[in-house]
């Protein structure tokens, strides 16, 4: 006799996503794994009395998504303290942090983050801003993009920062006209008072992992990359795991501390490991900053607003030699590798990096990735694919916006405009693709970054498409962020498409993406999110 399902979704269009992409219209689901894939017909004898039938009623069912580049655990720190992701502009952004201070007055320090660039002047927001509303506890708050802080002047008298503070070496100090501190701390600067602020209880960060994890389940994410893991983080991923609130499979990319060497690896060493769902085997390499603030290393320099060449190429802030040692003996050591190059100059000392572990180490199954790749030179784009290196591309960044468009263009000129994100070029070479959102950075709702990668435009918005030859297909998004990621988190084998004898995360969508223009992509809403055939995800319209 044939022992029933646990779980049948049946009613609907079913994409695998699978090596055919093929379709099918039903799917069982027992002990966890996906038990049958095919028509009605394939799973009706293993309906029982207790099996739990998913009538579709035409919506889709998908594999779970995975991000390959996000961090959970920091957004969801932001969302329990003073979050401007909200905020709309400069106006609402200061309304925010006034309503914080006051409901919270016996906090001693202000901090949380989620402002935008683009909402102020230069993108640098000033401190008097936050005196006016905060004049008498420290401010300190992180830009949406993390590269960079907006604190007030009480902040910086406590820190000891003032017109005679040099720059550190990998940031820099915003100045008002008499050199003074203006309020806009970027890269390396923002820890001169960040390492001021009192750190979160450990308590804090399992309560932020929990609401970051509710949060990308609710996106219809099953599993993802944490892109920074500092011990304490690393902590709260551990303690998830061991008492069973880890519901997402996470691989954590252990922070690497760029004013260190290798000294640090057998440190490294110590802390990788796997406990449950949660696996240490990763390490993260932040190679440069971001355009916004010319910190993303670059071949040539800058433009000023006058479209004349500057003397700034951005910053490498690991030396590239000491870079292709770091990555080999890590590469040796058994760890993946996951770099951070915005900028053609850091993409391409990655990729160099990356050729000297493969020159000394040769071949390996490690998943090598380099994460958002703004701009790459034509010479580096086949590299990939020669070097078995993953583009690990944040889609949602590729479009006219305001950020792109006032603060990023007109400082690398037309003629390196034309080099941002160029996925399709990276497909045409045969680079592997995985996706993600770097969330808290932009939304971590994997169909709008997939509507971009299909459109290169925001949706609901007029403007003119971007650089449209480098449009992937939806297949080729969708991909990226099923199997895609998968494939770099080890987990191709069990998970990122719905096959007999995979695990069964998946997500139901209110409509089938493949059935819909593509300019409604975005539309797309997750209605229910499974782990392992558990729901970790209802919609109230589901």
């Amino acid at each position: 006799m044939t022992t029933p399902a646990d779980l049948v979704f049946r009613g609907g269009p079913v994409h695998t996503l699978g090596p055919a992409r093929t379709a099918a219209a039903a799917v069982a689901v027992r002990d966890g794994r996906i038990i049958a894939v095919g028509e009605d017909s394939d799973v009706r004898p293993l309906i029982g009395a207790a099996t739990e039938v998913v009538d579709l009623a035409g919506r889709a069912l998908l594999p779970g998504f995975q991000d390959a580049h996000v961090h959970p655990v920091l957004a969801g720190l932001t969302m329990i303290r003073c979050d401007l992701h909200e905020a709309g502009d400069a106006g609402e952004a200061v309304a925010a942090v006034r309503a914080y201070a006051e409901a919270n007055p016996e906090i001693a320090w202000i901090s949380g983050g989620g402002w935008s660039m683009e909402w102020f002047p230069g993108g640098t927001p000033s401190r008097h801003l936050l005196d006016a509303v905060v004049p008498d506890r420290p401010v300190h708050l992180i830009n949406r993009d993390g590269h960079g802080a907006w604190v007030n002047s009480r902040a910086l008298e406590l820190c000891g920062i003032d017109a005679s503070t040099p720059d550190p070496i990998d940031g820099r100090i915003e100045r008002e006209a008499d050199g003074a501190p203006q309020g806009t701390l970027h890269e390396g600067a923002s820890g001169l008072v960040g390492r001021h602020v009192p750190e979160p209880t450990a308590d804090a960060m399992l309560r932020g992992l929990q609401a970051g994890q509710r949060r990308l389940h609710a996106a219809g994410v099953t599993a993802w990359q944490d892109a920074m893991v500092n011990p304490e983080v690393q902590r709260a991923y551990l303690t998830a795991a061991e008492s069973g609130l880890l519901t997402a499979r996470v691989v954590g990319a252990l922070w690497w501390d760029r004013e260190r060497g290798e000294e640090q690896i057998p440190e490294l060493l110590a802390r990788r490991g796997t406990t449950g769902r949660f696996h240490a085997t990763s390490v993260k390499i932040m190679q440069d900053g971001v355009a916004e603030n010319f910190t993303a290393a670059m071949t040539s320099p800058y433009l000023d607003g006058c479209g004349c060449r500057t003397g700034n190429q951005g910053i490498s802030f690991v030396d590239p030699e000491a870079l292709r040692a770091y990555v080999t003996r890590l590469d040796a050591e058994g760890f993946q590798v996951h770099v951070h190059a915005v900028g053609d100059r850091a993409a391409r000392e990655a990729l160099d990096a990356f050729e000297a572990a493969r020159a000394a180490n040769g071949m390996n199954d490690h998943r090598h990735h380099i994460a958002h790749l703004q701009v790459v030179h034509p010479d580096d784009v086949p590299r990939f694919a020669a070097l078995a290196i993953t583009a690990n591309m944040q889609p949602l960044w590729a479009a006219h916006e305001p950020q792109m468009d006032e603060l990023t263009i007109p400082f690398l000129g037309p003629e390196r405009a034309l080099l941002q994100y160029p996925f399709g070029d990276l497909v045409r070479t045969g680079a592997s693709l995985a996706a993600g959102s770097d969330w808290p950075v932009s939304s971590p709702d994997p169909f709008l970054g997939v509507h971009v990668a299909v459109n290169r435009m925001i949706p609901r918005e007029s403007a003119k498409v971007f650089l449209p030859e480098q449009r992937l297909s939806l297949a080729a998004a969708l991909a990226a962020y099923t199997i895609g990621t998968a494939r770099v988190n080890h987990l191709d084998t069990r998970t990122g498409t719905i096959e007999q004898g995979k695990l069964a995360d998946l997500v139901v969508t209110d409509r089938d993406p493949f059935s819909i223009p593509a300019t409604e992509i975005a539309e797309t809403a997750v209605l229910a999110t499974y782990v392992e055939g558990d729901r970790v995800h209802t919609d109230p319209a589901f």
